[in-house]
């Protein structure tokens, strides 16, 4: 059975950020979701090393909670990882503009940070990723910057939990820019570097666009070829997305389906 949640990867697709849907999703969660009120920020206490590596307990709980532990993950390089469309257990007792549910009324987002004062600063493209998402999940929802609240705020008694490390009411005053500035998104998700691309037969390319379902042109060809895809149309529809998630996998890359400068950089290898 699929929970009401599934908006949750067209809703950060449209804000142009980077998603990877976890296997099972739409039928993982504790039980239904109530009305969403807003989102609430936390922190992984996961290890330094790696992009996500807490998905895993994300996904299945610990020995003391099971999971789910959020519907969403984030990761260091900006990736939301969509883990449950369905209630999740993140928020504990606690409250928020009067609000004592947290479970069934805020979407839980688990941002991959080891939650020690010498991880900070968070890395900037995983700050801007949390500033878009959340303006997205909001401008969804109907809502304010002021239904974005961090787990220390919510959680009671006061001082219960220590996470986001970062000034929550400082990062309210950008998410409440970010949605006064409406779709299409403040700014792209930055790339980490430039990359190029030998084309089988043809000369090397210059620096690659990102890529996704319903690009299309001469990119899409070169990236066809690298991918052994025939005829090579041109055209990113659903054979080249699942072709593309299958080199992702099989390089140990987040199988998102979108091809950005890490991909490039693998395919071109």
């Amino acid at each position: 059975m699929a929970f009401s949640l599934t908006w949750l990867p067209a809703v950060l697709l449209e804000a142009g950020l980077k998603v990877a849907e976890v296997p099972g999703w739409q039928s993982r969660g504790r039980a239904e979701m109530g009305t969403v009120l807003g989102a609430m920020v936390h922190h992984t206490v996961g290890p330094r090393d790696g992009n996500m590596p807490s998905l895993r307990t994300l996904i299945n709980g610990r020995s003391d909670l099971p999971g789910p532990l959020a519907q969403l993950g984030l990761g260091r390089d900006g990736t939301w990882y969509v883990i449950a469309a369905g209630r999740a257990n993140h928020a504990g007792d606690g409250e928020w503009q009067g609000v004592r549910t947290g479970n069934s009324k805020f979407i839980g987002i688990e941002c991959e940070n080891t939650g020690r004062t010498d991880d900070v600063p968070w890395p900037p493209v995983q700050m801007l990723a949390l500033r878009q998402g959340v303006a997205a999940l909001l401008r969804h929802a109907g809502r304010g910057a002021e239904w974005c609240m961090g787990h220390r705020e919510y959680a009671l008694p006061r001082g219960r939990k220590p996470d986001p490390l970062f000034d929550m009411a400082g990062f309210r005053g950008e998410l409440a820019a970010t949605l006064a500035a409406g779709l299409p998104p403040l700014s792209p998700i930055p790339a980490v570097e430039p990359t190029v691309l030998q084309v089988s037969g043809g000369p090397t390319v210059a620096p690659r666009p990102t890529l996704r379902r319903g690009s299309a042109g001469p990119m899409v060809v070169a990236l066809q070829q690298a991918l052994g895809i025939e005829p090579a149309d041109g055209l990113f529809g659903a054979h080249t997305e699942a072709a593309v998630r299958r080199a992702q996998r099989s390089r140990g890359l987040v199988p998102d389906g979108i091809v950005g400068p890490k991909s490039w950089a693998s395919l071109s290898g």
